[in-house]
């Protein structure tokens, strides 16, 4: 996938109405889309099944078979996605896109200890959906000024 294309797709994804990420979820994203998220973001693929409490012999195995992953599963990865989606459209709205790389800025920003969690970083919480959330409102409020 070409620079433009990617990020399109996580901007698509972001904005897509809540129902079409819901029938995408329950039918199950290709498990390829794993290798191609963290090829993206320049994330070690052990990192992010790391982060998203995924287990590397069952994505291993779903992609070798070519095989869809479990709801649960890919509403993790899809939150990845949707998180990288969410900064993009922050940055275009703020007028100043060129040159910048969303997915590889959410992967060094997750890795970074936050006060606003403790110490903790932001990847430490995206293994659930209420931690994606979580995450995903910390970006707003630095958006908004109200955390910086």
């Amino acid at each position: 996938m070409k620079a433009l294309e990617k990020r399109t797709t996580f901007h698509h994804l972001y904005r897509v109405d809540p129902q079409t990420r819901i029938a995408a979820i329950r039918k199950g994203i290709p498990a390829s889309m794993v290798g191609e998220l963290s090829s993206t973001m320049g994330m070690s693929k052990e990192l992010l099944l790391g982060s998203l409490g995924l287990s590397r012999a069952t994505i291993s195995r779903k992609e070798k078979d070519e095989t869809a992953l479990s709801k649960d599963e890919s509403e993790r990865v899809l939150g990845v996605a949707c998180l990288i989606g969410k900064v993009q459209t922050m940055v275009e709205e703020s007028g100043v896109p060129a040159g910048f790389d969303a997915a590889r800025w959410v992967a060094d920003w997750l890795a970074k200890p936050l006060p606003a969690l403790g110490g903790a970083t932001p990847a430490s919480y995206m293994d659930t959906f209420e931690g994606q959330k979580l995450v995903a409102e910390l970006l707003s409020m630095s958006q908004s000024g109200a955390y910086a």
